[in-house]
Order: C-alpha cells, then structure tokens, then sequence
C-alpha cells in the first residue's frame, strides 16, 4: 500500500472510531437514551455498591451477586483515579479509555510484515455493534489485557504471562489463553504471577476467594444456547419460571439441572479437545497462538451456561488480534461473530423483552446468535486443526535390495 493511502486509511479508521466511540459515550451518559432496558444500572447500582464495600478493605463476602476474582476489584475500584467525575462517569471514561489501549494495541501488532490493520477494522466494526453494554460492563478492560498478552507472546513471552495470569483474576476467561502457547516461559511467568497476585489479595482482603462458592445453586440463563431448550419447552407445558437468580436472568424449575450438567460436559468436552490438540499439533506459525485462543474462547463461550452480551466483547478481541495476522485461519470465523454483534444487541438491550417471554422474536434472534457462535466455533476448531496437526505420519518402507544392488558404486 503506498504510504499515502496507507495514511488515509489509518485516518479513516481512527475517524470511525471516534464517532461510533461518540456515540456509545452519549449513550452511556443518557445524553441520548438508548432504547430498551437501562443497562447502566449495573455501574451505577451494583458496581457502586460493591465499591462501598471494597473501599472498606474486604470483598462482598455476603453478596452472591460477587462472582468474580480478587483482582476484578481493581476494575471496580478504577473510578477513584478520576475523584473530580461521579463514579458512573468515571467509569464509562475509563472504559472508553481500554477500548483506546485496545485499538492502539492491534494498531500496533499489525505493523511489520506479514501483519494487517484487518483485527484493528474488527474492533472498531464490532464494539459499536454491540451497543452502550461494552462501556457498561469491565469486560472491555480485561479485554485489553487480553489482547496485549497475546500480542506480546511472540517476542515478550514473561510479559505474556504475566498479563494471562493477572487477566485471569480479573475475569479467570484470560487463563484460556495458555492453552494456547507452548513456551516454558509463558507458563512460568504465569504461574508466579497468579500466586504472587493471589496471595497478596488473600492476605490484604477478607473473602478474595468466597465468589468460588457462590455459583453453585445458578440456573440455566436466558441467552445461553441450552436455554433454546426451555425457550422452547415453555410453549410445550414446561412448568419452570425466569427469575433473576445469581444478578442474571435464568431459568428455574424441572430439568434445568441437567441441562446445567449437560453445558458443564460440553465445557469437560472443549477442554479435552484443546489438551488434545496441544499434544498432537506440530506446526506453529506466528499467528497460532492467537487463532487457538480465539478458538479457546469461543468453544467456551458457546458451551457456557451463560452467555451474557459482554462475552460478545472477548471474541471481537481475540477475533481482531488473529485477524492482525495476514497467514491467520480465522477469517470466516471472525466474521460470523462480527454478524453476531448485531444480533445480540437487538437481543439485548433492545428486544431482551420477547427473549425472556420466549416469544417467536426473542427465540429467533437468539437461536440466531447462538448458531452463528456455534458455527464459527466448529469452523475456527477445524481450521487450528488443520493446519497445526499432521494428518498422519509416514511409515518408512522398507529398502528394495535389488534396487540399492543396482545402484551401488563399484568399490
């Protein structure tokens, strides 16, 4: 590209981000009201309410609605770094903040040969696509995180584990990403890091790891793909109800145990693959280790008994740094989340209404949106597999005696 489109394509795309980035402030900021249900109320109700209580120096031991690792109270907490903002807009300030680190990340990591501003055009695509939520949530920061090991895995590989480790404790998905790397020191890294981590959040604050206990009785949530089954069962004399159980929708009542189990096998089932493919595969690229991450993420998203909007943002990520890769498999399975995005926006925020009442729209969209997942998850496990794992090793035959009597020089 010569350098002069290459500059008006860079400032195009910084133009796209900027507006749609905009418009999701104004959004957050109820400057303009998006429709549907509030999806700010989740910062400026529970994410305030567990700030009252982690500024205290101990984790909501008491509150069930906590599920998450010790280190995600550093994403809570971010808000008292801006004390001149009220703490919603300090919040929603720092969001758009990582979803800045983000693209100036795979802005970078598409530098050099072989890479492309293609995963950095798929963030900017998709985080809009999937509405105010993204600025709502703290999967955006993890996300950035996320993407910064990996592209720091190739050259950086203590840093890479580093970041795996503490990304893992904010929001424990990051922890997939090991899977996918195969240097010594990645692990190592990782592995002192997340005790280090650990340890001083167990020492400093009562209760760092009481949200392990805490997910034990849930459901089987609305937007989940096992919920098809009861989306559809209710029309058929299912007895259950929708509560708001554990600080999500989920379904409740006969049955819904097993279906609950059966989303904990498939999730047995994804794991077992991986470990699978990481003993048989024998052929790395640069670009490996973040299509099966990608990968990684997406069998487990798919196979979760929740699949809450912002999972959404974890798969543009892990999409668009494969994506920074020219030679990367991951193509058609990045797009089909990017269809994804919409999809899930019109599911939630602005149809979740007809989702919870299992009606034709809400069952449609989310059958939609669960089968484009579960297509570009057998798609990207297909392609790693493909092009990582020899399709069968060749037996040497044995040597033709007559052929090695016929070529042997005379002595």
């Amino acid at each position: 590209m010569e350098p002069t489109a290459a500059r008006g394509s860079l400032a195009g795309l910084l133009g796209i981000w900027g507006v749609t980035r905009a418009a999701l402030l104004l959004c957050v900021l109820k400057v303009v009201v998006f429709p549907g249900p509030d999806v700010t109320s989740d910062v400026s109700v529970i994410y305030r309410g567990w700030y009252d209580v982690l500024v205290t120096g101990t984790f909501p031991q008491d509150d069930v609605t906590w599920q998450y690792p010790p280190a995600a109270a550093l994403a809570v907490l971010s808000p008292a770094v801006l004390p001149f903002l009220e703490y919603a807009t300090a919040f929603f300030v720092l969001a758009l903040a990582a979803d800045a680190a983000t693209l100036a990340l795979l802005l970078r990591g598409a530098r050099g040969g072989g890479r492309s501003r293609r995963g950095a055009w798929l963030w900017v695509a998709g985080v809009p696509l999937l509405g105010p939520t993204v600025y709502a949530r703290y999967d955006v920061m993890v996300t950035a995180v996320a993407v910064a090991a990996l592209l720091a895995a190739g050259r950086h590989p203590r840093v890479a584990g580093a970041l795996m480790a503490f990304g893992a404790l904010l929001k424990v998905w990051p922890a997939l990403l090991l899977l996918a790397v195969r240097r010594r020191a990645v692990w190592v890294s990782a592995a002192v890091t997340g005790v280090v981590v650990a340890g001083l959040f167990a020492v400093s604050m009562p209760g760092a790891f009481a949200f392990l206990g805490f997910q034990r009785d849930r459901g089987t949530e609305v937007e989940s793909l096992g919920s098809l089954v009861f989306h559809v069962a209710r029309h058929h004399g299912w007895d259950g109800e929708v509560l708001l159980n554990y600080g999500s929708v989920e379904f409740l009542g006969p049955y819904v145990s097993w279906v609950s189990t059966g989303a904990l096998f498939l999730t047995g089932a994804a794991l077992a693959w991986l470990v699978l493919w990481r003993l048989l595969a024998t052929r790395f690229a640069p670009h490996t280790a973040a299509d099966a991450a990608f990968t990684a993420v997406l069998l487990f998203t798919v196979t979760s008994r929740v699949i809450s909007p912002q999972y959404m943002v974890w798969l543009v990520g892990t999409a668009a740094v494969c994506l920074c890769f020219r030679e990367s498999r991951m193509g058609r399975p990045a797009v089909l989340v990017l269809v994804a995005c919409p999809v899930t926006m019109l599911e939630f925020p602005l149809w979740f209404a007809h989702v919870v009442a299992s009606d034709a729209l809400g069952v449609t969209l989310l059958a939609l949106r669960n089968g484009l997942l579960v297509v570009a998850s057998l798609l990207a496990a297909l392609a790693l597999w493909r092009a990582t794992v020899p399709a069968g090793r060749e037996i040497p035959s044995a040597p033709d005696p007559s052929r090695a009597e016929r070529t042997r020089v005379p002595s």
